[in-house]
C-alpha cells in the first residue's frame, strides 16, 4: 500500500467515526465544543484549547426524538442533528455553538435551547450573523456577536482569551484553509486516485480533528499526490454544487460510472474554506472581516443577487477546472437553495454547461433514483467530452 492510500485511508477512518473522535480528546481531557453550520468562527474556541468539533447531520441516524421538535418539512441536516443532541450522542460536549443564518436554523436554536433547559444538555451558544455583512455596521454587528460567543466559551473554558494565542489561532486556521484548497486541486489533477467517497473523507475530517493535527496530515498527502505523475483520466469530470453531499453511498455511484469530480461549491466542503481571515493586531475584528468577505453563497444575503453572481461563479468553475457538466444536490426542503435554482439553471444553460439537478435527504437509504439520473447524465457528458 503506497503512503497516499495509507494517507487516504486514515482520513476516512476519522470521517466515517467521529464519536470516537470525540472521545479520544476527551480522554486527553479536553473540552469539546460542537459546531453546527454555518460560519462559525472556530478560531475563538482552538484559542481557548478547546476542540472545536463540527455537526453536520448524519447519514446513518433515523429522526425520531428530534420529531417532538420540528415539523416535518425541516431539512434533514438539522434534524438529524438534533437526533444526535437529544439521543446522548452529544451529551459529552461542554457546549454547543448554534448559528443562525437561515429560516431554519434560526428557530432550531431555540430548541437546541429548549432541550438543554428541560433536560439539561450540552448548553447551547446562540450566534446570529447579520444580513448585511458588509458594510461597517454589519462587520460591528459580527463584532458584536462573536464577543459574546467569546464570553460564553471563556465561562466554559475557565479563563480569558489571549488575544496572542487567538492570532495563532486564525495564522492556524488560514493555512488549513490554504491546504485544503490546493487538496482539491490535486485531488483534480489525480482524480485517478482520489475518488468521490475519498476526496469527500479527507475534506470532511476537518471538522473531527484540531486544525493543526489535521493540517499537518493534509500536507503530508497533498506532497505525496504532488510527486505523482499526471492523471489521464478516461472518464468524464463534474462540479458539485449543494450543502451538502458526503453520503458514501450516493458518491460510490460517481466512481461507477466513472465521473470525477473537478471542483465544487458546497457548503460543507469549499464554501467554508475558500475564504482566509485577515491577520492584524485586531484579531476579534479580522473574523468578523472574514465573514463579511464571504460570497457566492445561497444561505448569506448578496446586494447584488440581480446579477446572478453565484449562479455564474458554479458556470466559472466548470469552465476553469475542465468539468463537463454540474451535478446539483437539492437538500430536500432546503429553501435557500431550492428558491436560487432557476437562477443557478439560468447561468449553466446560457454558459451551455449540461447539469443534474438530483434531490438528497440524509436519510434517504434507496439511492435508486438518483442512480437512474447520474447514469444517464453521465452518458450526456461522454457526448461532450
Amino acid at each position: 500500500m503506497s503512503r497516499v492510500e495509507e494517507l487516504l485511508n486514515e482520513f476516512n477512518e476519522i470521517a466515517s467515526n467521529p464519536g470516537k473522535q470525540m472521545k479520544a480528546y476527551m480522554d486527553q481531557g479536553k473540552k469539546v465544543i460542537g459546531i453546527l453550520p454555518y460560519y462559525a468562527p472556530e478560531e475563538l474556541v482552538y484559542a481557548l484549547d478547546m476542540v472545536p468539533f463540527g455537526i453536520w447531520g448524519s447519514n446513518t441516524k433515523t429522526v425520531s426524538k428530534a420529531k417532538e421538535y420540528f415539523l416535518t418539512f425541516y431539512c434533514d441536516l438539522v434534524q438529524t442533528s438534533f437526533e444526535m443532541y437529544m439521543d446522548g450522542t452529544f451529551d459529552g460536549l461542554s457546549g454547543i455553538i448554534t448559528p443562525t443564518p437561515c429560516d431554519t436554523l434560526r428557530p432550531a436554536s431555540q430548541n437546541f435551547k429548549a432541550a438543554f433547559q428541560k433536560y439539561g444538555k450540552p448548553e447551547p451558544i446562540f450566534l446570529s450573523h447579520p444580513q448585511n455583512r458588509v458594510p461597517e455596521f454589519g462587520i460591528q454587528f459580527t463584532l458584536d456577536q462573536y464577543n459574546n460567543v467569546r464570553e460564553h466559551l471563556e465561562k466554559i473554558a475557565g479563563k480569558a482569551t489571549d488575544m496572542d494565542a487567538l492570532k495563532k489561532a486564525i495564522k492556524v486556521y488560514n493555512q488549513s484553509r490554504k491546504a485544503r484548497r490546493l487538496f482539491t486541486t490535486l485531488a483534480n489533477d489525480h482524480c485517478d486516485v482520489v475518488n468521490a467517497c475519498m476526496r469527500s473523507a479527507v475534506l470532511k475530517a476537518a471538522y473531527f480533528m484540531l486544525k493543526d493535527e489535521y493540517t499537518a496530515k493534509l500536507n503530508e498527502l497533498n506532497a505525496e499526490l504532488v510527486k505523482l505523475p499526471a492523471c489521464d483520466w478516461k472518464g468524464t469530470k463534474v462540479v458539485l454544487s449543494g450543502i451538502i453531499c458526503d453520503n458514501p453511498e450516493l458518491l460510490k455511484l460517481f466512481d461507477e460510472y466513472n465521473i470525477a469530480i473537478a471542483a465544487d461549491d458546497v457548503a460543507q466542503w469549499t464554501r467554508s474554506f475558500r475564504t482566509d481571515a485577515p491577520e492584524t493586531n485586531d484579531p476579534m475584528r479580522d473574523l468578523a472581516v472574514q465573514f463579511s468577505r464571504q460570497d457566492y453563497d445561497t444561505i448569506l444575503f448578496d446586494e447584488k443577487s440581480n446579477e446572478n453572481r453565484r449562479g455564474e461563479h458554479v458556470a466559472r468553475l466548470a469552465q476553469d477546472n475542465g468539468a463537463q457538466g454540474v451535478v446539483v444536490f437539492m437538500t430536500q426542503f432546503c429553501d435557500p437553495e431550492e428558491m436560487e435554482y432557476p437562477y443557478l439553471k439560468k447561468a449553466l444553460n446560457d454558459a451551455n454547461i449540461p447539469h443534474v439537478k438530483l434531490g438528497v435527504a440524509m436519510q434517504m437509504r434507496d439511492f435508486g433514483q438518483a442512480k437512474t439520473s447520474l447514469q444517464a447524465f453521465a452518458d450526456v457528458l461522454e457526448l461532450r467530452k
